[in-house]
């Protein structure tokens, strides 16, 4: 029979609850990295497979990941490959033309942005990580430390 004690016990089983905050502060910066990375149309499975995988908290990657979302993703894409053109010092891929592209000619048209992204895509995850595990782990301990000091 479900009662409303199993249940709670399997939500905290399932969000990681019993975690120390390093853990769920890496489950959020992991999801950071996934969401600037380059693999566009994967970012889901990714989540899942490495909350999986690692046995990481959900709730956490999912956050991370979604900060690419419809509103944020032709900012990120802009982002990404001016990071990756800038990085790499491409300058072939000023001459873009949209009204040019066409089925046939779409491999010849992206190959020289695919370097640019991939790296522009990596650099933006990593720093994402890196500035998102601090900021979520200061966030989890502050709020953890007056949790406790409401809970007599």
């Amino acid at each position: 029979m479900l009662s409303l004690k199993s249940l709670r016990g399997q939500l905290a089983q399932i969000l990681h609850l019993q975690e120390s905050p390093q853990r769920t502060a890496f489950a959020f910066a992991l999801g950071v990295f996934i969401a600037f990375a380059p693999h566009y149309g994967f970012h889901t499975l990714s989540v899942v497979f490495c909350a999986w995988a690692f046995r990481l908290n959900y709730v956490a990657l999912f956050l991370g990941a979604f900060i690419n979302n419809p509103w944020t993703l032709a900012p990120i894409l802009g982002l990404t490959l001016l990071t990756g053109v800038t990085v790499s010092g491409s300058t072939s891929t000023a001459a873009f033309d949209v009204s040019s592209l066409q089925l046939d000619n779409l491999y010849e048209t992206l190959t020289p942005f695919l370097l640019p992204f991939f790296m522009g895509g990596c650099i933006l995850g990593l720093v994402g990580a890196l500035l998102a595990y601090p900021i979520m782990l200061f966030c989890i301990q502050q709020y953890r430390s007056t949790k406790s000091q409401k809970t007599p």
